[in-house]
């Protein structure tokens, strides 16, 4: 059950390779497990379709285990590692990636700790040699460590300007009010003025140990080549322990209606329920409801009702969001002040109509339809496979998911489908919070976007 980060991943990104399945019936993706000669394991596919290899990994445990008052740590870990390593200072390190067209990348999620490699094949050496430098021999130069520390500070200046991210993070601290999931994942103006080198370096310590990592792999790469790339990379860390994970949570704030104040004709609205495991047996049905109702774009029955039919939106869209430690059922939209209360009412009410009437036999049809056409289009370049792949070991998954993904969409029956809805839909159990100056609606607590704002810039007390 892990993120999907989303929520704070990134997508994945370039171009053509391993057209895997363009057939009506995709034919079967051969994944394999390769254990390297020190024990690392790391699942493949291989193609020679193009000469480029992606290479994604995690580390378990991510954001939520910044210490209490130095969160955001991990943020600023991941963007220093390519700013000087091993015998290279950060513009030495810089230009070696730029002249071997080399993507290397790392990223701090809510669960993990997230890296990717991309390169031509022709460059492996020097990419897998940087790599390995950058996770087992980082400088954090101070000069390097004061400016990102800005790079970050001006990052949560942009954000705390935007409705959409204050609405979230209103949420989340009401939510997991207790729990890491609470605490902001890039920090403060305050925390991050708490972060030091030594912070820094014992984050690595501690966290970049085999005992936590899990790797993806695609491209043109064989087994018995990957074995000692996995060496290179990772067989200077330390073996260590699986980190120790927060408690699962079941997010609290049923019933909340929460309006934070902020000037603007525009108004985002979020909504939030408790939603359903990953590892679930329901869940499958779950997310073929979710599609009828939200997941679908322009076919989905919120944009049906919200935007085709009354044109009080752009965009609306609903999601099923799975943490390690928590599910939640989201939608989410930004719409003008005027439109709020309306919209509001019609996605409560079609929350509840899902909930008691279910889906029709033709809305089933059409989303396995769908979800089953359109999973091939998820192979299109190297990298995405290898994102995949990490995610099923993440996610627990099996190595034959993909041989049985489809299936498990086509078994939803309507009565599953029906009976879902009913256990999942609750408009009682649904959190809303809306930023702006939103007519029509009715708040039990206002929040002012000043205040948030200057808490989050250490600007005084809200």
């Amino acid at each position: 059950m892990s993120a999907f980060r989303r929520l704070s991943r990134a997508a994945a990104i370039l171009s053509a390779l391993l057209l895997l399945a363009v057939a009506p019936a995709a034919r079967a993706v051969d994944v394999q497990r390769v254990v390297s000669p020190m024990g690392i394991e790391a699942w493949l596919v291989e193609s020679d379709a193009v000469p480029v290899i992606a290479l994604e990994f995690a580390f378990r445990g991510g954001v939520e285990l910044d210490p209490v008052g130095k969160e955001g740590l991990a943020n600023l870990v991941s963007i220093l590692l390519d700013e000087g390593a091993g015998n290279l200072d950060g513009a030495a390190f810089q230009e070696r990636l730029r002249n071997a067209a080399i993507d290397l990348g790392f990223n701090a999620s809510v669960d993990g700790f997230f890296g990717s490699l991309k390169t031509v094949k022709d460059n492996a050496d020097e990419a897998v040699g940087l790599l390995g430098m950058a996770l087992a021999e980082p400088h954090f130069e101070p000069d390097a460590v004061e400016r990102m520390r800005a790079s970050v500070l001006a990052d949560i200046r942009r954000r705390v300007s935007d409705p959409g991210w204050m609405g979230r993070r209103v949420y989340f601290e009401t939510a997991f009010a207790d729990h890491a999931y609470g605490r902001p994942s890039r920090g403060t103006a305050e925390t991050l003025a708490a972060l030091t080198v030594d912070d820094l370096r014992g984050f690595v310590a501690e966290r970049f140990t085999r005992a936590n990592l899990v790797v993806g792999v695609s491209g043109d790469v064989s087994a018995a080549e990957l074995g000692p790339i996995l060496d290179r990379v990772f067989g200077a860390l330390p073996i260590g322990t699986p980190v120790v994970p927060p408690a699962d949570i079941e997010p609290a704030g049923a019933g909340d209606r929460i309006l934070i104040e902020r000037g603007g004709p525009q108004s985002s609205m979020l909504l939030a329920q408790p939603g359903i495991a990953r590892d679930d047996p329901d869940f499958w049905a779950a997310y073929v409801v979710n599609h009828i109702l939200g997941g679908g774009g322009f076919s989905s029955r919120l944009t049906e009702e919200v935007r085709e039919k009354r044109g009080l939106t752009y965009g609306i869209g609903s999601y099923l969001v799975n943490f390690e430690h928590a599910e939640l059922m989201m939608a989410s939209s930004s719409l003008s002040n005027a439109n709020v209360g309306q919209a509001l009412d019609l996605v409560l009410a079609e929350w509840a109509r899902l909930a008691a009437d279910g889906v029709t036999a033709e809305e089933l049809d059409d989303a396995r339809t769908f979800l089953t056409g359109s999973f091939p289009l998820r192979f299109s370049s190297t990298d995405r496979i290898a994102s995949i792949l990490l995610g099923m070991q993440l996610e627990g998954l099996g190595i034959d998911y993909l041989d049985r993904r489809n299936a498990m969409v086509e078994a939803v029956t309507l009565a599953d489908a029906n009976r879902v809805a009913a256990r999942l839909f609750d408009p009682a159990a649904l959190a809303v919070i809306v930023v702006g100056e939103p007519a029509d609606y009715v708040p039990n607590r206002v929040l002012q976007g000043g205040d948030i704002a200057a808490r989050e810039l250490g600007l005084g007390d809200s």
